[in-house]
């Protein structure tokens, strides 16, 4: 696999793809089973476990932040429980780390614990490492990418370029698409400990793709907002509907995208997009 920084496009044409929740089907059952317990269980929130539990997700998973970095979604989470709860020892320490690091990684928090070690910022990488051996616990059935995901990826890239741009741990994803043989289909992958995704795609853009050329396929606010930045297009993977968004993709979508007719359809995508994430039920 190349990296950003040797990383040549072959192709005119480039499709972003977001991973968990959008090709992949492990964005409820991380939050659910890892995320959010590891909160309680590294800060010790047992006596508020159920109320806690239900924010998280509400936060996570149910809100226009869905499928935010999770030290930017644990900042929102230790602000309300510092609020309602109990005190949270070098929080402001650890929020400046969040709003000033280049890099949301553990990496980076180890290097920011070097020079100046808090409380918080400690509990904040056990909390990200306890969560990575969780998801590494979990079983290959509860790892599955969505129906229709690895026939689209393939015809895409019979046409373009193909990146994974995700906020996950790198080695989570690079396991979860290597053991369902999808990374045969992808020419890079760019996580966490590259930068945001806006930043991203930004890089990528640096190598020579026309912004009309490029498209971000997501299923969060967050995958629009980092596509809308550098002036891409994007296309949604709606919640609950999965499978038949990707065979949308497939059959209606990536041969206008290819003639470069898909930029005003795109709103109507959009508008699809958010009338289903504002609708649509929890669990």
């Amino acid at each position: 696999m190349q990296t950003i920084m040797n990383y040549q496009k072959r192709k005119e044409f480039l499709v972003c793809v977001d991973s968990d929740g959008c090709a992949m089907d492990t964005m409820d059952v991380k939050h659910k089973k890892c995320f959010g317990p590891c909160l309680i269980e590294v800060w010790n929130l047992q006596r508020w476990e159920e109320t806690i539990l239900d924010r998280w997700n509400e936060i996570n998973l149910y809100s226009d932040l869905r499928g935010i970095n999770r030290f930017k979604g644990l900042a929102i989470a230790l602000r309300e429980i510092n609020e309602q709860y109990i005190e949270i020892n070098g929080l402001d320490c650890f929020q400046d780390w969040v709003d000033t690091t280049k890099e949301l990684s553990n990496e980076s928090l180890i290097d920011r614990i070097s020079k100046s070690k808090t409380e918080c910022l400690e509990k904040a990488l056990q909390w990200s490492e306890n969560l990575n051996n969780k998801i590494k616990e979990l079983s290959p059935q509860e790892k599955l990418p969505f129906e229709n995901v690895k026939e689209v990826l393939e015809q895409v890239h019979q046409y373009a370029d193909i990146a994974i741009v995700s906020s996950a741990n790198y080695e989570a994803v690079m396991e979860e698409w290597s053991d369902h043989g999808l990374l045969a289909h992808i020419d890079l992958l760019l996580t966490q400990n590259i930068g945001s995704k806006s930043h991203c795609i930004h890089e990528l853009l640096r190598k020579g793709y026309d912004t009309n050329h490029v498209i971000m396929i997501g299923d969060a606010p967050g995958d629009e907002k980092a596509a809308d930045e550098n002036h891409v297009l994007f296309y949604p993977i709606l919640v609950k509907q999965e499978a038949k968004s990707w065979n949308e993709f497939s059959e209606h979508v990536f041969g206008k995208f290819l003639q470069q007719d898909f930029r005003e359809d795109s709103i109507y995508y959009k508008r699809k997009f958010y009338d289903n994430f504002v609708q649509k039920e929890r669990g």
